[in-house]
């Protein structure tokens, strides 16, 4: 994909954002212990990142799963918005956008990417969303026990993502 914007990358950007939704809604094994669940839409916001750069990363992660959040779990939206985002342009970013072919560079964005992931849904579910369900029972969904007991399912998700995201974006990335 070429760096400008155009009504093409638009349409893969669309088309990203929908199957990352998708990815989050379909297979959704819950997590008890959290009220949070494994998914594979990081395998999307990866492939956006790496293929497409930062911008993109950041529409694909922040979009897709919080539209995927909102059925269901419309308490996570404001996490996964926040993080999954952060995921999506810190992967564009660090892989070096559409030009950069270095598999050890994408490796490193994908795994970085991945470790935001999971740091992040770690954060708001042992202190953030404890501390704002204090004031908003509607955010009082988790704490410290359950951000621990959804560490090994995030992290599974994660290297799944990073996997998938790295299998689907070297035979995209041929294709200029």
């Amino acid at each position: 994909m070429e760096n400008k914007w155009t009504l093409g990358k638009t349409a893969v950007v669309a088309a990203l954002t929908a199957l990352a939704a998708l990815g989050t809604m379909i297979i959704r094994v819950p997590i008890f212990i959290s009220t949070g669940y494994f998914n594979i839409g990081d395998i999307f916001v990866i492939l956006a990142g790496l293929w497409l750069g930062p911008v993109p990363g950041l529409i694909v992660g922040a979009f897709g799963p919080a539209v995927a959040d909102a059925v269901g779990y419309p308490q996570f939206i404001v996490a996964t918005f926040l993080i999954k985002g952060t995921e999506g342009l810190a992967v564009g970013l660090i892989g070096g956008g559409p030009f950069v072919t270095s598999i050890k560079r994408k490796a490193s964005a994908a795994v970085c990417g991945g470790l935001i992931m999971v740091f992040g849904y770690f954060v708001f579910e042992a202190f953030i969303y404890p501390f704002i369900g204090n004031y908003v029972p509607f955010f009082k969904v988790t704490n410290l026990a359950g951000a621990y007991g959804e560490l090994p399912a995030n992290i599974t998700q994660a290297v799944l993502g990073v996997v998938g995201g790295m299998a689907m974006w070297k035979p995209l990335s041929n294709r200029r």
